[in-house]
């Protein structure tokens, strides 16, 4: 029922699960990465046309997905203080690692015909607003990041997001990493001071679980239905209008798409950068995170 690529798929989707729910990092930008975006777009706007087809490709993503963020939601409050800095390095190591596919992609989506031959001149009158909005996502990205206080991290779900409607739009808002490339749910949602509270509800609702404590279980249940809800919507949303940007401006989305992977780095970064100060075991263990998490994702593509 399933293709050849059911484990590699799978491996794929656990890790988008987990950037998922990195601060700074798309689960959107690692799907591009490893070649599995169009096929996850197009599965989700042809699911009501043709369900098996897009059950089979979805199924293996979308299971790998669920496991990566709830296995990785238990241990990030540990690798966050634990060990920042190789934990930074090991994601940022799995953005640039996908980087040559994608630039790959950029210079396809950019060449313009004209009779079968490639226009130049056209492509030259294009290439400012290219550049642009290279840089304008990537000033926005570092931005974004920056501006994020320290106390941004540490509201709590109980400080006045009890409203199902909340929890609702931030769901939607999270859906976002899941399907627009180069954007982080992850992030947006320590803008608005949510993120931790967010990841503590799927920390205790997995406790309640191993714990057999269903007071526990119902509790962060409750709170969680609403946002998984807005992300199964905003999944939709996002997917009907990414296809059509990437159907008749592929060029200029991937010049964006490229500029928030390059700034990628430098949000991580800024996630650390009140931690505690580097030890010495911290430098090459991030340099071996690095290296390693570069290697796969540079040896996932396709």
């Amino acid at each position: 029922m399933f293709s050849n690529y059911f484990l590699s798929d799978l491996i794929k989707g656990i890790l988008m699960g987990i950037a998922n729910i990195m601060p700074g990092v798309s689960g959107g930008t690692l799907a591009i990465s490893f070649g599995v975006y169009d096929r996850i777009i197009g599965a989700i706007s042809g699911i009501f046309t043709d369900f098996r087809k897009s059950f089979r490709i979805l199924f293996p993503l979308m299971t790998g997905m669920a496991v990566g963020i709830i296995c990785f939601a238990y241990i990030m409050e540990y690798l966050f203080t634990a060990c920042p800095f190789p934990t930074g390095m090991a994601f940022t190591g799995l953005i640039l690692g996908g980087m040559p596919a994608l630039w790959n992609t950029w210079k396809k989506s950019i060449q313009i015909k004209n009779n079968g031959r490639t226009d130049r001149l056209r492509f030259l009158r294009l290439l400012p607003g290219y550049a642009a909005l290279f840089a304008g996502s990537a000033a926005m990205t570092i931005f974004m990041s920056a501006v994020r206080s320290p106390e941004q991290n540490q509201v709590s779900l109980q400080a006045g997001i009890n409203h199902p409607s909340v929890l609702f739009l931030l769901g939607i808002i999270s859906a976002a990493a899941m399907v627009i490339p180069g954007v982080s749910g992850s992030l947006l949602l320590m803008i608005t001071g949510y993120y931790c509270g967010i990841l503590h509800a799927v920390h205790s609702l997995l406790e309640g679980i191993r714990t057999l404590d269903t007071s526990i279980f119902f509790e962060n249940l409750l709170l969680l239905i609403p946002f998984a809800f807005g992300i199964v919507l905003g999944i939709f949303l996002f997917a009907k209008l990414v296809e059509y940007l990437f159907q008749n401006h592929a060029g200029a989305v991937y010049s964006a798409v490229l500029g928030m992977i390059a700034a990628s780095p430098a949000a991580i970064l800024f996630q650390f950068r009140t931690q505690t100060p580097l030890t010495p075991k911290d430098i090459p263990a991030g340099i071996i995170a690095f290296i390693f998490c570069f290697f796969i994702s540079k040896n996932m593509e396709g």
